[in-house]
């Protein structure tokens, strides 16, 4: 049977200052999106709030604005798909075998209380599915709660965009709270790589993640090992 791949996106276009824009690290949705797609996998995009996703104007800036990003920002059936996200209400977990929850900013803003997006989680990672993020997406992990009332990641070995990466974009004292921090807090056995903004992937199991940008391909590419095996 096709494999069913939900990936998650924001809908804030900025930070507390309406000053300051954000949105969806393009490259983090493409570079799986491509991934899942060579498997033959199906996909949806979700939001937590469906309609549309804005986009991070530096993910659209060379380095970042890489041959992948390019090619969906020129589609324009593929940015339909972000300016048509589905909401949480017109999900129905059984039809999924993974979540993907994407980052960029803005997602530290609607990620973590959006409580549909925490039931699909939950229901996902209990029928034995994949839950997955990558970079700031591991925000949308923060609060999930299992049926038994634990913390999904508390115990459990994760990684995400670290704080010495925020330092170093400059932009720590832009965001809301500190999210390697807040994982702490909660019991997950935080984990990052040697170097800054290199590629470092995590697996516990069924809970796959990715630390930065540069570790979406590795992710997405982990996630079709796990589910192929």
């Amino acid at each position: 049977m096709t494999k069913h791949i939900l990936n998650v996106v924001s809908n804030v276009a900025h930070y507390d200052d309406p000053a300051e824009p954000t949105g969806l690290w393009l490259s983090e949705l493409t570079h799986a999106y491509q991934i899942f797609a060579d498997a033959g996998y199906q996909q949806t995009i979700a939001s937590p709030k469906g309609g549309p996703s804005p986009l991070e104007p530096r993910s659209l800036k060379f380095p970042n604005f890489d041959k992948s990003a390019k090619a969906w920002h020129a589609d324009a059936a593929k940015m339909a798909l972000l300016a048509g996200t589905a909401s949480p209400d017109e999900i129905d977990p059984a039809d999924f075998d993974a979540i993907y929850f994407t980052g960029g900013h803005a997602v530290m803003f609607d990620f973590p209380d959006s409580q549909g997006l925490q039931r699909i989680t939950r229901e996902i990672f209990e029928r034995g599915g994949i839950v997955s993020s990558v970079c700031h997406g591991y925000c949308g992990l923060l609060n999930t709660r299992l049926s038994d009332g634990s913390l999904l990641v508390s115990g459990r070995r994760l990684t995400g965009f670290a704080w010495v990466e925020e330092v170093l974009a400059r932009v720590n004292k832009l965001v809301p709270y500190n999210a390697e921090a807040e994982m702490k807090k909660r019991g997950a056995r935080y984990q990052k790589g040697l170097l800054p903004f290199a590629s470092h992937v995590v697996a516990d199991g069924r809970l796959v993640t990715g630390q930065n940008p540069g570790s979406a391909k590795a992710t997405a590419k982990k996630i079709v090992s796990v589910l192929g095996g």
